[in-house]
C-alpha cells in the first residue's frame, strides 16, 4: 500500500513554540540615556585624554559658532538647543584629534535642523559659517569649494546619529522660562514693566549661555529654568527669595540639582566673561560676589559640589598622553583639500549587530530570554579508572662462551655494524683478515 500523504498545515493558524528555530544572537543593545551625571562625563573625558585648557576652549567656540550661523539662517532657538547636546554629547566621547570642533559643530547643527523640522541644506549651513569667518569674501551655496566639505558633512551626520543613540530627546528650557517669568513679575506698566523686560532679556541670554557648559545633558529643563531664574535674580537684584519661594517639588526637581547648575554658571562668568553674553553685561566683580554667595549656601545647605556624587567609585585614571588636534587637515576648515565621503570610526569590539534599545525593561527581558540559549552549561563527574602498569622488559645478558663480554676488541655478539660481510665466532670479518699479511691473532 502506497504511503499516504502528509495533509498540509492550515492556515493562519499558530505555530507552537517548541517549533520555533532558535536564531542567531540578537547582537549588541545600546540603551540611551537623556540625562549623564557629571561623574561619568569626568570618566568620559579622562578616557579620551581630556586636556581642560584647550577643550574648554574648542567647547565654548563651537557653541558660539552653532549659535552664530543659526541667527544667520534665522532658525528657531530650538535648532540651537538640539545642535548644542548633540555637540556635546558627541565631543565627550570622541578627542579632538579626530574631529576638529568647528566639523562636529555644523554636523550637529545640519542633524538638529531635520530632527527639528528646519531642513537645511548642508552647503547652506557651510557657506553660512564661510560668510561669517570670511565676510569679506561672500559665497553662495551652489559654489564649488562646498562640495568635498559637505560630503564629509553627511557622513559625519550618521556617526552624530549612532552616538546619540537615535535618540532625539532634547529639553527647551526657553518656552518655560518665559512662562515662570511671567508667572513670578507679572505685567505692569511704567518702571515695573521696564524692570520686567530687562529681567526677561537677562534671563533668556542666560539661556543661551548656559549651553555652553554641560549642564542641559545633566539636568532637567526644569532645573535649568529655576537656576536661571535665581542666578538672574541675585545679579539684577530682583527679589530672590520671591524667586526662591516660587520654586519647590512641584517642579519635579532637587535644590542640590540646582546648586550644581548655578555653580557651572558662575564658572563660566567667572573664567570665560568675554565668551558670554551675560558677562558682556555685567561687571565681574559682580559675579565674583554672586559665585561667593551662592558657594556659601552650599555650605550651610550641606551639598556637595556635584549632587550625587558617589565616593565609593574612583575615576580610573588612564595614561592618555593630550594630543594635537587636527584642525588643519580638515575639510570644512581648508578648502584645499579633497576630503572624504565617509568618516573615520572606532573599531568595533564586536562584530555583532549594535542595537539601540529605548525601553530599558524590554531590553533586559529580551537578554535574560536569549541568555538561556546561549550559555553554555557543563556538568562534572568524577571516575574511577584502574590502570595496569606495565613492566619493563628483560634482555638476556650479551657474554660469550667462556662467560665474559670480548671487551677488548669493542665488538659485541649483536653489533651487525658489518653487514654485507660474515663473521666469525669471536664477532670478527675473517675475510678481510684472509689475505692480509702480518696480522691476525695467531
Amino acid at each position: 500500500m502506497a504511503p499516504q500523504p502528509t495533509p498540509p498545515a492550515p492556515l493562519n493558524e499558530p505555530i507552537p513554540d517548541d517549533a520555533l528555530p532558535i536564531g542567531p544572537q540578537s547582537g549588541l543593545s545600546s540603551i540611551p540615556t537623556q540625562y549623564i551625571e557629571e561623574q561619568s562625563i569626568q570618566q568620559m573625558l579622562r578616557n579620551i585624554g581630556y586636556d581642560e585648557a584647550r577643550e574648554d576652549s574648542y567647547r565654548l567656540k563651537g557653541v558660539q559658532l552653532i549659535d552664530s550661523v543659526r541667527q544667520s539662517l534665522q532658525l528657531p532657538v530650538k535648532t540651537f538647543d538640539t545642535a548644542a547636546i548633540y555637540y556635546h554629547k558627541f565631543r565627550i566621547r570622541f578627542p579632538s584629534s579626530e574631529y576638529n570642533y568647528e566639523d562636529v559643530a555644523l554636523a550637529s547643527l545640519f542633524v538638529a535642523c531635520k530632527v527639528e523640522d528646519t531642513i537645511k541644506k548642508s552647503k547652506e549651513i557651510l557657506c553660512a559659517a564661510h560668510n561669517l569667518r570670511q565676510p569679506h569674501d561672500n559665497k553662495t551655496p551652489d559654489d564649488k569649494i562646498f562640495e568635498s566639505p559637505s560630503r564629509f558633512t553627511v557622513g559625519l551626520e550618521r556617526h552624530i546619529l549612532e552616538t546619540i543613540g537615535f535618540d532625539f530627546r532634547v529639553q527647551y528650557p526657553q518656552k518655560l522660562l518665559i512662562k515662570m517669568v511671567r508667572t513670578i513679575l507679572p505685567q505692569g506698566s511704567g518702571e515695573t514693566e521696564r524692570k520686567r523686560r530687562k529681567f526677561l532679556e537677562a534671563s533668556y541670554d542666560m539661556s543661551i549661555d548656559i549651553y555652553k557648559t554641560f549642564s542641559p545633558i545633566k539636568q532637567s529643563a526644569s532645573t535649568l529654568v529655576q537656576a536661571i531664574l535665581e542666578l538672574t535674580a541675585r545679579i539684577m537684584d530682583v527679589e530672590p527669595d520671591k524667586i526662591k519661594a516660587a520654586k519647590g517639588s512641584a517642579h519635579h526637581t532637587e535644590r542640590g540639582c540646582v546648586y550644581e547648575t548655578l555653580q557651572d554658571l558662575l564658572d563660566l562668568y567667572t573664567q570665560f566673561p568675554k565668551m558670554t553674553k551675560i558677562g558682556a553685561k555685567f561687571d565681574l566683580n559682580r559675579l565674583i560676589d554672586v559665585k561667593i554667595d551662592i558657594n556659601k549656601l552650599v555650605s550651610a545647605d550641606k551639598f556637595q559640589r556635584t549632587y550625587d556624587w558617589c565616593d565609593r567609585c574612583p575615576l580610573d585614571m588612564p595614561d592618555v598622553p593630550p594630543v594635537t588636534p587636527g584642525s588643519a587637515t580638515s575639510p570644512a576648515t581648508n578648502t584645499s583639500l579633497s576630503g572624504n565621503s565617509t568618516v573615520k570610526r572606532k573599531a568595533a569590539t564586536s562584530e555583532a549587530t549594535l542595537r539601540f534599545v529605548f525601553d530599558a525593561e524590554e531590553a533586559r527581558k529580551e537578554r535574560d530570554l536569549v541568555a538561556e540559549h546561549f550559555n553554555d552549561e557543563y556538568e562534572e563527574h568524577e571516575t574511577e579508572v584502574e590502570e595496569t602498569i606495565r613492566e619493563e622488559p628483560r634482555y638476556p645478558a650479551n657474554n660469550s662462551r667462556s662467560g665474559h663480554p670480548h671487551r677488548g676488541h669493542g665488538h659485541t655478539h649483536n653489533n651487525h655494524e658489518w653487514g654485507p660481510y660474515s663473521r666469525s665466532r669471536h664477532g670478527h670479518n675473517s675475510e678481510r683478515l684472509k689475505g692480509r699479511k702480518g696480522h691476525g691473532y695467531y
